[in-house]
């Protein structure tokens, strides 16, 4: 089933209520008001539970597997057996630094000087962070090649992978609508390729990893990648906005349940270094 209809699932909100929410114009809509009022206290019918099979691992859903290809008993159990020894798939995704929206072709959109000064300090935080990275994969975009250039720097013995299937592109028309990319051919092409980048890297931790695995990622659609990984509705992706060189942490454990540990952080810059157009 594509991500697109598998992964509608929930949504969490948050708001503050200081009064009425809703104002109507008479007391002829009061049922009608109060329906509305709540909608957002009492889930549509149309939401869904967690789905545990979302990266197409879960251990009954491979085992039915390895009945219909006649596997035997050993081999299912070794498919579908959970390791509980804490081991995590870590996906830590990198905006690219701030550049030059003005250029006509992406060789044109390079990274500003001050793009380049927010690479740096996300380098540095990575650094600090001392966490045990395994793989740096980048967009073929120049913005994202530009960024973990720097980043590498601050890192030591890790391997730089490029992947086209994270380039740019609109994989599903956002919610509200926007004024650019609203080709349903786009669409169409775009939406495929981005969700095979979901399913290539976005899953539970093999059953022979034996330690963490951190990975950065370094692209421009990872507001995407983000709410499909928590199952929430992908039409919202435009509702994020994340900065620049900021730092997004999802932690997805062997049963398949996943945690975001960070959004967009970019604390670890100064003020005047903060930007997200």
């Amino acid at each position: 089933m594509p991500v697109r209809l598998n992964l509608k699932k929930w949504i969490v909100g948050f708001g503050a209520i200081g009064g009425a929410m809703v104002f109507y114009p008479n007391d002829n809509d009061h049922a009608q008001s109060s329906e509305k009022q709540h909608s957002w206290i009492i889930p549509p019918s149309s939401w869904s539970k967690w789905d545990h099979n979302w990266d197409r691992r879960h251990p009954e859903w491979l085992a039915n597997i390895a009945k219909l290809n006649n596997e035997t008993d050993k081999e299912s159990r070794k498919k579908r057996s959970t390791k509980k020894s804490g081991v995590k798939h870590h996906i830590i995704l990198i905006r690219h630094g701030q550049y030059n929206t003005n250029g006509k072709t992406d060789s044109d959109r390079t990274l500003t000087t001050l793009g380049r000064q927010q690479a740096e300090a996300t380098g540095k935080r990575l650094q600090e962070l001392g966490l045990p990275y395994s793989l740096i994969v980048q967009s073929t975009i120049v913005r994202a090649k530009e960024t973990a250039k720097i980043i590498e720097k601050y890192l030591k013995d890790i391997t730089v992978k490029e992947d086209s299937v994270l380039s740019e592109g609109m994989p599903i028309a956002p919610d509200p609508p926007i004024n650019i990319w609203n080709s349903e051919v786009v669409v169409y092409e775009d939406g495929p390729r981005i969700e095979a980048a979901f399913r290539k890297y976005f899953h539970r931790p093999e059953n022979q990893a034996k330690k963490k695995i951190h990975i950065l990622f370094l692209f421009a659609m990872q507001t995407l990648l983000d709410i499909l990984a928590l199952q929430f509705p992908p039409e919202g992706w435009l509702r994020l906005s994340l900065n620049h060189g900021s730092i997004t942490w999802i932690s997805i454990r062997p049963n398949g349940r996943v945690t975001l540990r960070n959004l967009g952080d970019s604390g670890h810059m100064k003020p005047q270094l903060i930007s997200s157009y």
